[in-house]
């Protein structure tokens, strides 16, 4: 299995990029993505696909959207099996009245935080990594 499973190491040897944009989540029939839009996650779900896309694409094809937020990505590799990496990470933002979506993907870990509470974020996680 690649990837770090220390969750010393991986708090330590983490840091934090902002991506640009706003993020929303929204709900699709199953198997549509409208065209020209490239989601960041797709998900099927029961009652439909959830799509995390830019809030701008969202506005464009008139698709109903909810929670804003903005994407922070874990610049450390962690691996899927890695044990209480999010759940320290998840805690200590929920520490700064701060509700979070962790997303893993194969290489990162990547955070959907309010808008307006990236930079909080932000500070929160680059003092866990130096604690």
């Amino acid at each position: 299995m690649s990837g770090e499973t220390n969750l010393d190491a991986l708090l330590q040897g983490m840091s934090a990029d902002l991506a640009d944009g706003v993020y929303v989540f929204a709900t699709v029939a199953k198997g549509w993505v409208p065209q020209n839009v490239m989601p960041r996650m797709m998900f099927e779900e029961a009652e439909g696909m959830t799509l995390v896309m830019l809030r701008a694409d969202a506005k464009a094809h008139g698709i109903a959207y909810e929670f804003p937020c903005r994407m922070i990505t874990l610049k450390i590799h962690s691996a899927l099996d890695a044990v209480g990496f999010l759940a320290r990470i998840t805690t200590t933002l929920a520490a700064e009245g701060m509700g979070v979506n962790p997303v893993s993907g194969f290489y990162h870990d990547h955070l959907f935080v309010p808008e307006g509470r990236e930079e909080d974020a932000m500070a929160a996680l680059k003092a866990l990594s130096e604690a």
